[in-house]
């Protein structure tokens, strides 16, 4: 489970401290308003860290700093064209470019910076999920948080005083030349860098990247430079110039941080970003498209069909965007409409075994069995060497079952459980065609083994309540029903009425009463609990 909490609650040294103590292994979010970040740690150390729309490309800032040439940048760039699986990192050590210490020791760098900056986030919110590993970093780190606390204390003191003067990188600023030409003064390297960039036109963001200084580095300069009277303030972010390219790079931020919310689970900021994406370019394809995930992802399918279909228009739109109207569709129970449109996201991708199998579904659920066991073998044949996905064997086996075609049924369903082991959907329902099938004791063995994985299924639990209540196992059925209920506390009426007879056979009246009542508030028409309870009072 997802740990949360706000920052002003608990600030990002605590936080840190306590996932340190505790050894975790997993990825820690913040967001800071329109601002979001990552530290990923393995085994309580940290081992990457990054922030969004932070335009520090490893490649990039080595070019800055000097390290290494353009043209030795692009010569690694094209080897890695070819050899995909490889790191950039890897493949500059293999050229020479760099040393492999020289390249850790910039990573490092990177990383330790992006802490520093994420040190000054005094609001917002955290997540951390567990055993959540970075994508495509170069080197793997092992840095011991504790070690980052109190450089990171020393910066947001600094950080206070430098943003007196300079509240925020998205300003612009310009250099006092007449002032500078006249003191007799020696600059900072840092310094010296700002100012040959500084134009008037640049934002202090912008500086940051172009110069490969750090946000700490190059506030720290700024701020120098303010104070002696050798720079000054042009513009600030709501001063800054329209047209097409600055609206363009607004749309990719808010895109940028959209996409981070989705992927860590914050959803309702997800959405805001998405908004925003749509408000600055109407008809954007993409923020639509984004929007109908986190409604679809919140159950909201009238939502998401109305964001999909946006995300469709003009022309049709991609096959993914079509294949997901078409689900928002069949959620809302339209299954003609789904199937036309899977139909049409057919036609624009012939050989994806996704759109194919959502097709075969459809055609399922308006119970034309041919046609979707064509559609579904269709997609197992295009996916070739490769599984097809975990939903295609939950729909195969059930086409199969329907059929009493009960040996595919089996055989698929086994397939599927080697092919995605963690699927508790495929091992439930394999225990439930073993049980028809007469073999009641397998059908247990895996139920119950669902529950020693540590794997979530409330009709799991009924299951297996449900085969031993019939093997008249009663106080093993009570402890299976009790857990399905726990999951799920309106999973339905008859484990309730179950309940309720166990409980009257143990002569605990009361507690049957209870579930009795129980079966009735979900089922008013479940005439046999009524029966029941007016029998038992007569007794009583």
């Amino acid at each position: 489970m997802a740990i949360k909490g706000s920052l002003k609650e608990a600030s990002l040294p605590d936080v840190l401290q306590l996932l340190a103590l505790g050894q975790k292994t997993g990825c820690l979010a913040l967001s800071d308003r329109s601002n979001l970040g990552y530290i990923y740690f393995e085994n309580g150390r940290i081992c990457f860290a990054s922030i969004v729309n932070r335009r520090d490309r490893f490649g990039d800032v080595l070019v800055k700093r000097g390290k290494i040439t353009r043209e030795q940048l692009e010569s690694a760039v094209t080897a890695q064209e070819t050899q995909r699986d490889r790191k950039l990192g890897e493949i500059m050590v293999e050229l020479g470019v760099i040393s492999r210490a020289d390249m850790e020791e910039h990573v490092r760098i990177q990383v330790e910076e992006a802490v520093y900056y994420l040190f000054t986030w005094s609001q917002g919110t955290f997540r951390f999920d567990a055993d959540v590993a970075p994508e495509g970093v170069d080197v793997a780190l092992s840095i011991n948080p504790q070690s980052l606390l109190l450089e990171g204390a020393r910066r947001v003191d600094e950080w206070s005083l430098i943003k007196k003067r300079i509240p925020s990188l998205d300003h612009v600023y310009a250099v006092e030349q007449e002032p500078l030409d006249e003191a007799d003064v020696e600059l900072t390297p840092q310094q010296t860098l700002l100012v040959s960039l500084m134009d008037g036109k640049r934002t202090a963001f912008r500086l940051r990247e172009e110069s490969g200084l750090s946000e700490f580095e190059t506030g720290k300069a700024l701020y120098g430079l303010v104070t002696a009277g050798f720079a000054h303030r042009v513009r600030g972010p709501q001063e800054s110039p329209s047209g097409g390219a600055a609206v363009e790079a607004r749309v990719e931020e808010h895109r940028n941080l959209g996409v981070a919310f989705y992927k860590t689970g914050m959803l309702d900021e997800a959405a805001r970003e998405f908004r925003r994406v749509v408000e600055l370019k109407e008809g954007e394809a993409g923020g639509y498209f984004y929007l109908g995930l986190v409604a679809a992802q919140q159950g909201d399918w009238a939502d998401a069909e109305r964001a999909f279909r946006r995300a469709t228009e003009p022309g049709g739109g991609p096959p993914s965007a079509l294949a997901n109207l078409a689900l928002s569709l069949e959620k809302l129970g339209r299954l003609e409409e789904a199937d036309s449109v899977y139909g049409d996201a057919v036609s624009r991708a012939r050989r994806d075994p996704r759109v194919l199998t959502g097709w075969g579904i459809t055609a399922m659920r308006l119970k034309k069995f041919e046609e979707s066991q064509g559609r579904l073998d269709r997609a197992r044949e295009v996916a070739a060497d490769a599984a097809p996905p975990e939903v295609w064997y939950w729909a195969r086996s059930m086409i199969a079952a329907v059929t009493e075609d009960y040996e595919t049924a089996e055989s698929v369903l086994r397939e599927g459980i080697q092919c995605y082991p963690r699927s508790v959907v495929l091992r439930n329902n394999l225990a439930a065609l073993l049980e028809v099938l007469g073999d009641s004791d397998q059908a247990e063995q895996i139920l119950r083994a669902i529950t020693a994985d540590g794997l979530v299924l409330p009709q799991a639990s009924k299951n297996l309540g449900d085969i031993l209540y019939r093997a008249g196992r009663y106080d093993d059925a009570w402890d299976a029903y009790q857990q399905a209920v726990k999951l799920d506390s309106e999973l339905g009426d008859d484990v309730y009425f179950k309940l309720g007879n166990i409980a009257y056979k143990r002569m605990d009246h009361p507690v049957a009463s209870e579930m009795w009542n129980k079966t009735i508030e979900l089922n008013p028409k479940h005439q046999l609990a009524r029966t029941n309870i007016e029998t038992m009072s007569a007794l009583l």
